[in-house]
């Protein structure tokens, strides 16, 4: 199994469709949203500075990042695989990327690129609820995503909660840091020729099965 990068701007869906790609084909799913939460939790020496910059909407420094993930990567269930979400987010990380790989003794794998239009992620955004408990997303706006009882996880009735970066104020100081920094790592991954593009405005199921066709053909 390759590994994948999944590239995307906010609320495009990138944390859905890395569980859903993780259940199917069991390899882990690594966030580094969630990696950066999981510093703050565990009162990492740099907890405090990475929570401000979370809240206001900025990037985590690189040299952060990067320690987080290689330590990650390192472990023996990265072995046959992975799903990275949200890292790299511009060229810069990629080179160090790649780098990282190439001390763990790694392949660079795929990218699948989750395009979406910015009214649709907004949207999603000031919708989202998530469990702290079992992690399940949902979203207030859609009828396919709501909970079945309102603020109520499905799984294991946790009480649902909004991330504090989730608000249109937030949502713009990233979509313009998205369309500064990452469409040049969609350029430079098209041009290694590895990356894969999908509407991920259509439906859930629609971008799933349309991963599957793309993993699919590379091992068929």
């Amino acid at each position: 199994m390759k590994s994948i990068i999944l590239l995307a701007p906010p609320a495009a869906g990138k944390g859905t469709q890395s569980a859903l790609i993780s259940e199917k084909y069991r390899i882990p799913h690594i966030s580094t949203g969630d990696l950066l939460r999981n510093a703050v939790r565990d009162n990492n020496p740099s907890a405090e500075l990475i929570a401000n910059l979370i809240n206001s909407g900025s990037m985590v420094n690189d040299e952060i990042v990067l320690a987080l993930l290689k330590m990650r990567l390192n472990q023996s269930d990265c072995d046959n695989g992975y799903i990275l979400d949200g890292f790299p987010r511009n060229v810069d990380q990629a080179i160090a990327y790649e780098k990282i790989l190439k001390d763990l003794n790694k392949e660079l794998g795929i990218v699948i690129f989750l395009d979406l239009d910015k009214e649709l992620a907004l949207q999603r955004i000031i919708g989202r609820l998530s469990c702290s408990n079992c992690g399940q997303v949902y979203n207030s706006m859609y009828e396919e995503t709501k909970p079945k009882v309102d603020n109520q996880c499905d799984n294991c009735q946790t009480k649902l909660s909004r991330r504090d970066d989730d608000n249109e104020k937030t949502f713009n100081t990233r979509f313009e840091v998205y369309l500064e920094k990452t469409q040049p790592l969609i350029d430079y991954y098209e041009e290694k020729g590895i990356l894969y593009r999908i509407n991920s405005g259509i439906s859930k199921d629609y971008t799933f099965n349309e991963i599957e066709k793309i993993i699919g053909g590379l091992y068929d």
